[in-house]
This record gives C-alpha cells, structure tokens and sequence, in this order.
C-alpha cells in the first residue's frame, strides 16, 4: 500500500512539472514583432499564416485605423483553414493555398480580436493599443 501511494505521488509530481513546463515555455510564435505590421492607403495590414495553426498567435495593433488581416496559406488542409472570427460575425473555409484579405473597422483602444479554426484547437488574437 505504502509503495502505491509513493508511486502515485511521484507520478503526479512529474505529470505535474510537465504541465508546468510547458505551460511556461516562450513560444518563438507568440508575439508579432512591431516590423510585420505595415500600413498601405491608411490601412494596416496584418500578416497571419494559417498552417497548423496560426502564426504569430498574438499580434498588437494601432486602434482607430481600418485593418486588414492577411491570411496566407500554403498546403493547409487541417481544420486551420475553416476560420471564424465571432465578434465580426466572420466564418469561411480557406483555399488550400493562397491569401485572403479580411477587412475590419477600426477597432477602439483595449478590443481584444480572437480567431479560431473550426475545432477550436487553433487560434490566434490581436489586441488593439
């Protein structure tokens, strides 16, 4: 019995660490940097790349400006290319390959936008300064 609950605690310590681990680790994909933002016409254009996953997963932008966000595929067939946008009402599948140009009003300072593919495993945001 005393060598059940042993195991049993030092399992849960090491299920435990990893969670924690990982949980923490910088992600290389986190946070856009300032540089891939551009402006064109008054609007600012946000690459995402949609593979996966969506890279970056959490991009800042400059509110009260027309946006669009630019989403590139190259070979996407999992569930990253059914995207939807809820708080625009966006929802559409994605070529396998190719770009598409969403346009979004100007967002007030503080809005938080979040994407998800259809499963809801992937997503990405973009928070509006």
């Amino acid at each position: 019995m005393k060598f059940i609950i042993i195991a049993t605690l030092i399992a849960a310590a090491i299920i435990g660490g990893t969670i924690l681990l990982i949980q923490k680790s910088p992600t290389s994909s986190a946070q856009a940097p300032s540089d891939a933002l551009s402006v064109v016409d008054g609007k600012q254009i946000i690459p995402i790349t949609a593979k996966g996953g969506y890279t970056p997963r959490a991009t800042t932008a400059r509110a009260d400006i027309p946006t669009i966000i630019r989403v590139v595929t190259r070979g996407t067939f999992d569930c990253s290319s059914a995207l939807t946008i809820p708080s625009i009402g966006y929802r559409k599948n994605l070529p396998a390959s190719g770009v598409t140009d969403i346009e979004i009003p100007p967002q007030k300072v503080g809005t938080t936008l979040r994407g998800l593919c259809s499963m809801g495993m992937y997503t990405f945001s973009i928070d509006f300064q």
